[in-house]
């Protein structure tokens, strides 16, 4: 029998082939760690719905901040879970320099310094006592405006505390316009602006709320992006990057590998993809049933989202992945 004088199978044969020829990369660096820091806890609090991530204290996020910088993570992207009697409608816990978040990024500036890339998510959802990303009107809904002057108030706190990159997520129209002018005023020219450009009402950030101890009550689909509206994600994506953003990215991404993919090609600027709680948590309970290998298929995952034109990814893996790769 015959066979084509090209056979793929070739480039296959040996690992050292494999890699030699592997068209898509998956290293450290290009991953962002999401962490979890609580106000008000004595030890590291477990998430149940995502097995093996914590609500952190001040001290046990240093350790572990340190340890996934040391595995060569590419960056850190911190939360902040204050408590419960702190949170108003404004948020205000979120701005002031004794909040938990700002607190945590000095810890970790002085720590790390130039060592990490240091994230903030730059939103009011923890913060606030009704749980909405924004300041809410007479009528109960988010106040585009009106939010936009509280993120760049939360922005310039977290510049202010050491973030090196501020990470508006509440999907507010010209969110980054109004960040950068602050930022800029404030003396912060350099800090770098990641945009939740195209975040979408997803039904898979449900561990996500119980992370942050969510206080939401409703649905965010006013302000996020609806799961079936490519063209409209990437119009969201271009407004960002006219606005100035510096990175944008989509969210959820396993569902979304399509708007990743077109972000990609018509982006100038990074864009990252965030392998969000819920589809972390998919895979966690699918190995713990035995139907799959779990570090196979975050690996195969998260290939898969660096395939579709992801320069960054968030993922809850990220120091695992780290250790697996070294």
């Amino acid at each position: 029998m015959s066979y084509p004088s090209h056979r793929p199978r070739r480039l296959r044969s040996t690992p050292a082939l494999r890699r030699l020829v592997a068209q898509t990369s998956l290293e450290p660096r290009h991953l962002v760690l999401p962490m979890f820091v609580a106000d008000g806890i004595s030890e590291s609090r477990p998430i149940a719905s995502m097995p093996g991530v914590v609500q952190h204290t001040r001290d046990s996020l240093r350790r572990a901040a340190a340890d996934a910088v040391a595995a060569g993570v590419g960056g850190l992207m911190l939360f902040g879970v204050p408590r419960d009697q702190d949170k108003d409608a404004g948020g205000s816990v979120g701005v002031s320099q004794d909040g938990i978040l700002n607190v945590a990024l000095r810890d970790l500036a002085k720590d790390l310094g130039e060592d990490t890339v240091l994230m903030a998510d730059t939103c009011l959802d923890e913060f606030t006592d009704h749980g909405h990303c924004g300041v809410l009107d007479a009528t109960g809904r988010v106040d585009n405006d009106a939010t936009n002057e509280r993120y760049v108030e939360l922005a310039v706190a977290q510049a202010d505390s050491g973030a090196h990159v501020v990470s508006p997520s509440g999907m507010m129209d010209g969110q980054v316009a109004a960040i950068r002018a602050g930022l800029d005023a404030a003396g912060h020219i350099d800090t770098v602006i990641l945009a939740y450009a195209a975040k979408f009402a997803s039904g898979f950030y449900g561990p996500f709320r119980e992370a942050v101890s969510s206080s939401l009550r409703g649905d965010r689909r006013t302000y996020q992006q609806e799961p079936g509206n490519a063209r409209e994600a990437l119009h969201e994506v271009e407004l960002d990057i006219d606005e100035g953003a510096d990175i944008v990215m989509v969210k959820p991404a396993m569902a979304y590998l399509d708007v990743v993919r077109a972000a990609a090609d018509i982006s100038p600027v990074p864009v990252a993809a965030y392998q969000v709680s819920g589809e972390y948590a998919m895979i966690c309970a699918a190995a713990e049933k035995g139907w799959i290998d779990p570090q196979t298929v975050a690996l195969e995952t998260l290939t898969g989202i660096r395939r579709a034109g992801a320069d960054i990814v968030l993922t809850y893996w990220a120091a695992d992945v780290a250790a697996w790769l070294a």
